[in-house]
């Protein structure tokens, strides 16, 4: 079975601990691996096909890769997995003359998503996001694509699995639309299942939502709230990732030169469509957070509410009740009630008319329940 036949999430390092740090006070260009997962080999993939055509390698080295750069008339996808490996991204920029500031941006895991054309190659930083069923968690892994005529290379960060599945079996299956394209259509496809996953996503939270949203209104915690504040960071967390994918859709639209084809423009206009579907989602789900809390507080408010009106009516129902009893309970010599055989039950009777009475006012003025 293929390594990547399944998805699989490992545990989330916390977004605020990256060793950004590294990179202070070194010149623009140099290559430093920003994240803090555990450094190990790196492993690369490539997919060579044309309509007739089709070669697929996993786990080879480098240098096997130029061998295929040769030929100019199939596409070449080299995935690689693990951006750690300062030695592979050199060999990467030497081989693809690719700047030392585009190499700095794949090693930067903070990188913000962004599109670039440097005439002979062209790049993307963008994030693929998860979601921790767990631990109720988006996770983020960065990648970056770098691409021109006949080549298109992805870089991963290194987590485990990818998004990427649907795409290699369209270009294993021989009549595939794929199959007879180009580069610019392979970029759309990679881009689209990122963008269709965010959806994915999205209907995660989204459920949660609907969970919470029962929950606030049957019986709201402390553990509700911070649910709550915990959907509100994952909300603006997934905001602050996916919308500058607008501007990127959107150069690539508006691209003027010949590499994006007439027919796969529809395509990427399209995927714009999708990413203004996601954001103005992420907006809602914003808007809806916000809601909740302010939600919350009014359950809270109204359930203390309740509290305050059942010890009010209690209160207020035993203030007369005490006032007979104290007066009754005074020890005068001269009370004639005090020597009156049927004293005792009158008063209980009394007190017991009292309670009845003070009741139907309350139930009669609605200040309690039907």
């Amino acid at each position: 079975m293929s390594r990547h036949s399944k998805y699989k999430v490992k545990q989330r390092v916390h977004r605020h601990t990256s060793q950004g740090t590294r990179k202070y006070g070194l010149a623009p260009g140099s290559l430093v691996y920003t994240g803090n997962m555990e450094e190990k080999k790196s492993v690369i993939d490539i997919f060579v096909y044309a309509e007739n055509f089709f070669l697929e390698k996993q786990e080879i080295r480098f240098e096997k890769c130029r061998e295929y750069l040769k030929e100019k008339n199939q596409v070449i996808w080299i995935n690689v997995e693990g951006i750690y490996d300062l030695e592979l991204m050199e060999s990467l920029g030497g081989d693809f003359r690719i700047s030392n500031l585009v190499l700095e941006d794949v090693m930067n895991i903070n990188q913000r998503a962004k599109y670039e054309d440097f005439g002979n190659y062209r790049c993307i930083f963008m994030k693929m996001l998860s979601y921790n069923e767990t631990n109720k968690k988006i996770e983020m892994e960065h990648v970056s694509f770098i691409f021109s005529e006949n080549y298109i290379i992805s870089l991963q960060e290194g987590k485990e699995g990818d998004v990427f599945n649907p795409v290699r079996e369209r270009i294993r299956t021989e009549k595939a639309k794929i199959r007879e394209r180009g580069v610019d259509y392979l970029i759309f496809a990679l881009l689209d299942v990122i963008v269709d996953n965010y959806f994915v996503i999205l209907e995660k939270i989204g459920e949660e939502m609907e969970t919470l949203d029962l929950e606030l209104i049957e019986n709201p915690t402390h553990r509700t709230l911070e649910r709550i504040y915990d959907l509100k960071r994952e909300i603006i967390y997934a905001r602050k990732t996916i919308w500058p994918l607008r501007e990127i859709i959107s150069k690539m639209e508006r691209d003027e030169t010949s590499f994006f084809e007439e027919r796969t423009k529809p395509y990427i206009r399209d995927l714009y469509d999708h990413i203004v579907q996601v954001i103005d989602n992420v907006e809602t789900y914003r808007d809806i957070i916000s809601g909740m809390m302010d939600l919350y507080l009014s359950s809270i408010s109204n359930r203390m509410n309740e509290i305050m009106k059942v010890l009010t009516i209690t209160g207020t129902i035993f203030i007369p009740l005490t006032f007979v009893a104290g007066v009754y309970g005074m020890n005068f010599e001269y009370m004639p009630e005090l020597k009156a055989k049927s004293g005792y039950p009158l008063t209980l009777l009394v007190m017991l008319l009292m309670v009845i009475f003070m009741l139907f006012y309350f139930r009669r003025k609605k200040w309690i329940g039907n």
